[in-house]
């Protein structure tokens, strides 16, 4: 499942037009007024070329907030959109931080190198810093264009394409769920119950994000957007032997057949799990649906047993969209740092270079044997020199930094630190985002 994905000051008050606005060549940044979401939605639709779907104002206006929709306005024009909210971030070991999640970036092609998208992120991330936001957070349409703001790529999409005929099925013997049962429900169940387990379920997954409730009404179909088609897909739950909700996956399937031969695709959409009997449960029986070949999983947890679960793994062969997914920004480098767990006891000093200021300077990353850790200013000698973009990919434990170094973003300072360090730095799993935003 997922949201839309794109990819100054604080304005006080309504977010009416003429509050902090930034006018520059004639071109005003400002936040857009309740009353002009349509014409902001417009505008989006543009941007991302996508001029011919229908008018989504009243999703939209779910979605605004006071000061949080920012428009680019050249002549009355809206010509360049932004928008971001505040959400909770999962770290490694489970804690979460404020995290300021910017979307709906786009500029009109008519007004691409002026600056617009510079002086929107300047101003949303100084507001993000005023409000207390540890980190920002975005999904990049393209490569290379959020490194100058800081933003490094922190999770990566992955996913597996399962042929089930080569696969044969699950292994006999995996661990199971003792009297645990699985049920179809509506789309009314899983509003019902989806909250609740996905709150508990993304704690133990760091990378993941809050879902609101405009999310959950647009995943089961309550609330329709023009230009994403909805089709309902199946919900199946899964309950333990004391009838709790231990896990759910939500899934479609493409209804074809060669002839007389059915041929059908089933596409996962979410499979939550707080466990890994449940998981497996769940994947048994996505894997054993009859008249279904193919299993699609289009984004998993890139070191997901899944494939090893198969009789033959190599019958799960990579999804053609594996690649960097959510990148992320750090604003606070103490909260950032010392509310995730680190992978064993040490301390490493890292030399920041940040133009932006953020993360600017040095910091030392203190980890105690129990895992927790803090990180604090110093005027050490560094280990490691990298920018505020490496920052970010470590910020998550999602990229590791002999690969970062290897690639020349990161400089060790002292032999044998890059090594070091990553012991440190390292997290039990890999961070990884479901859903996009």
């Amino acid at each position: 499942m997922g949201n839309e994905t794109n990819g100054g000051h604080r304005d006080p008050g309504s977010g009416r037009p003429g509050e902090q606005d930034d006018t520059v060549g004639g071109i005003e940044i400002r936040a857009v007024g309740e009353d002009e979401i349509d014409a902001w939605d417009r505008a989006l639709a543009v941007g991302f070329l996508r001029s011919h779907i229908g008018r989504a104002t009243e999703y939209r206006r779910l979605q605004w907030e006071p000061g949080r929709m920012l428009a680019a306005v050249d002549d009355g024009r809206f010509v360049a959109t932004f928008r971001s909210f505040d959400t909770e971030l999962t770290v490694p070991g489970g804690a979460v931080v404020t995290a300021d999640a910017i979307t709906a970036v786009t500029v009109t092609a008519t007004h691409r190198r002026r600056g617009l998208l510079r002086r929107m992120m300047t101003r949303d991330l100084a507001a993000a810093r005023e409000r207390g936001a540890a980190v920002a957070i975005l999904i990049a349409a393209e490569y290379n264009i959020y490194g100058r703001y800081g933003f490094g790529p922190a999770t990566r999409g992955h996913g597996w394409n399962i042929d089930l005929l080569r696969a044969g099925g699950l292994r006999a013997g995996l661990p199971g769920v003792p009297g645990g049962r699985i049920d179809l429900v509506s789309m009314a169940e899983m509003r019902e119950v989806g909250p609740g387990l996905h709150d508990r379920w993304r704690l133990t997954q760091p990378g993941n994000i809050a879902r609101d409730e405009v999310a959950w009404k647009r995943f089961s179909g309550e609330i329709e957007v023009p230009g994403f088609d909805w089709k309902e897909p199946f919900a199946a739950v899964h309950r333990d032997a004391g009838g709790n909700v231990t896990g759910m996956a939500v899934y479609r399937i493409e209804d074809t057949w060669d002839g007389s031969y059915p041929n059908c695709t089933l596409t996962v959409l979410d499979v939550l799990a707080l466990d890994r009997p449940t998981a497996t449960e769940l994947w048994r029986f996505l894997c054993s649906i009859d008249w279904v070949r193919k299993v699609v999983v289009e984004n998993i947890g890139p070191d997901d047993p899944l494939p090893l679960l198969l009789n033959e793994p190599r019958a799960a062969t990579p999804h053609v969209d594996n690649a960097d997914f959510m990148w992320l920004r750090v604003l606070d480098v103490e909260a950032a740092f010392g509310a995730r767990t680190y992978g064993a006891p040490g301390r490493v000093v890292l030399d920041v270079e940040d133009r932006e200021g953020y993360a600017a300077g040095r910091w030392a990353i203190e980890a105690a044997a129990d895992g927790t850790g803090r990180c604090v200013r110093t005027t050490d000698e560094a280990d490691l020199a990298l920018n505020a973009s490496a920052l970010g990919s470590l910020c998550l434990a999602g990229e590791t930094l002999p690969r970062l170094a290897a690639a020349g973003l990161v400089t060790e300072l002292r032999p044998g630190a890059v090594a070091a360090a990553d012991l440190v730095l390292r997290a039990p799993l890999l961070s990884w985002t479901i859903d996009g935003f």
